[in-house]
């Protein structure tokens, strides 16, 4: 089924009825549909290329300019506007776009103007009048929808090209294990660039006609604001906002108790930040895991699952299994490998990259992920590591997560990242990077002394660092990329 056929069904079926509160307005369905219409007119007659460029803050533009896209039979590339001028420019340059929808302010935040042939503000479009009707594209299910970037956390970002069914297809899959319904309010903050915004808190609810409040930055005291307000059932964000909601020192249980879903994404959820929002608000976090490849949802922890740890059981029409990468050898249950996928929304490949396609996938067709698991019995699923990121230590596997997890214990730590740094006797040693809380000192030698308590001798950072704020990406995820390259810098 085509991505834009379920959107524009709820947007005639809801068409009073107030679908997207923003930051700016409410879009009603006739609002999303009129929009994307217009916007439709414009993008067919100055634009030539087979995809959009998409760049607009959190909100009902979004899914309204995607919407144009898709009836023009044409690929939305959601464009990622954290991302530095050069790597932002790659992005336009290798989806052969020619067109960007943008708004004025979005340009003003990045400081430059990217390289296109059509810039196309909307907040410089008249939206009065009766737009000009068309017929909406047909898709076939293999058609590309969405060219969607990954945030490059090594190298060059990479198109993954997903399809029509891909998409739709997550969302189906995701409807029938949360029961999501139009009786449904979620708030929405993550950025819609990438795939979790995307799917889950822009496509999925106007496929079901749930409301959505979008708010385009996180700030505690405005989500605060929202949950009071709007009293939503859904909340889906990364570990960063749930500690600060922790700090937040207005934040009530009250504040939470209109919502049955709270999922965390992106990145593990630290035992601290889980500990500390149950003791403090009565509501526990279940986390949730998925790729950009992947559509992105594979496995969500439901409200009355308690599986402290598990990221939950594989949703409706996902295939999962844990494989020695070594070998390729499938493990049992309880083994501890790499984490392969198979169902209908893995993507296509990556785009003008087929040997890297070909490398993301084993010779059964099963999508590698790269992260490092294990299955139990009763089919939930554990992350443990990254393949890419595991520190061998004189041939000992260590994974930065677990460091991780005992230095965020620690009274004086918000948050740290773990690389492993080459060393000539024992091939890599960990080395750690914190950011301090507020009020409290950096302290090495006491950071190192936790770490000895807590942690195998082999475990323990040679060098443990201060740093004002671990660079991370939209979704949370430590760029480990760039603590490579404070290693390189004297202390």
């Amino acid at each position: 089924m085509s991505v834009h056929w379920p959107i524009i069904r709820n947007c005639v079926t809801f068409a009073r009825r107030g679908l997207i509160t923003d930051d700016q307005r409410t879009w009603k369905g006739a609002h999303v549909l009129g929009a994307a219409l217009h916007i439709a007119s414009v993008i067919e007659k100055r634009s030539e290329s087979w995809t959009t460029g998409i760049m607009l803050p959190t909100g009902g533009a979004f899914p309204a300019t995607a919407l144009a896209t898709w009836m023009l039979g044409r690929t939305a590339v959601p464009l990622n506007y954290l991302l530095g001028q050069d790597e932002l420019q790659y992005v336009v340059d290798d989806s052969e776009t020619d067109t960007i929808i943008t708004v004025g302010p979005m340009l003003e935040h990045l400081g430059f103007t990217p390289r296109v042939k059509n810039l196309i503000l909307l907040d410089q479009m008249k939206f009065t009048g009766i737009p000009e009707p068309r017929w909406p594209a047909l898709a076939s299910p293999d058609d590309l929808a969405v060219l969607l970037y990954t945030s490059g956390t090594s190298g060059k970002p990479k198109g993954v090209m997903l399809s029509h069914a891909n998409i739709s297809a997550n969302v189906r899959q995701c409807v029938e294990w949360s029961g999501f319904t139009c009786d449904d309010v979620v708030a929405g903050v993550l950025p819609q660039f990438h795939s979790f915004g995307m799917t889950v808190l822009t496509l999925l609810p106007i496929a079901v006609g749930a409301r959505v409040v979008n708010t385009a930055r996180f700030m505690p005291t405005r989500i605060l604001e929202i949950f009071r307000r709007e009293r939503p059932t859904v909340f889906i964000g990364i570990p960063s906002m749930y500690n600060a909601l922790v700090h937040a020192k207005s934040a009530t249980p009250e504040d939470f108790a209109s919502l049955k879903f709270i999922v965390s994404g992106g990145e593990p959820l630290p035992d601290d930040v889980y500990s500390r929002f149950l003791e403090r608000f009565g509501k526990r976090i279940n986390e949730g895991y998925g790729l950009t490849e992947t559509s992105p949802v594979t496995n969500w922890l439901l409200p009355d699952e308690d599986k402290r740890h598990s990221v939950g059981r594989p949703i409706p029409g996902v295939r999962q299994r844990i494989v020695d990468p070594a070998t390729g050898r499938v493990l049992g249950p309880g083994d501890e490998g790499e984490i392969r996928i198979d169902g209908p929304n893995i993507m296509q490949g990556y785009y003008k990259l087929p040997e890297q396609t070909n490398e993301a996938f084993d010779d059964e067709g099963w999508f590698r992920t790269g992260d490092i698991g294990r299955l139990c019995e009763d089919n939930y699923l554990y992350i443990t590591g990254r393949l890419k990121e595991m520190i061998i230590v004189g041939g000992e596997n260590v994974f930065p997560r677990e460091i991780e997890e005992v230095l965020n214990k620690h009274p004086s730590v918000n948050a740290s990242g773990v690389i492993g740094v080459s060393d000539p006797m024992r091939g890599e040693l960990p080395w750690a990077w914190v950011e301090v809380c507020e009020g409290h000192e950096f302290d090495e030698k006491v950071l190192r002394s936790w770490c000895r308590e807590n942690l195998a001798g082999y475990k323990v950072p040679r060098e443990i660092r201060p740093i004002e704020e671990l660079p991370r990406n939209p979704t949370g995820k430590i760029m480990r990329r760039q603590l490579h390259s404070l290693a390189e810098q004297p202390a």
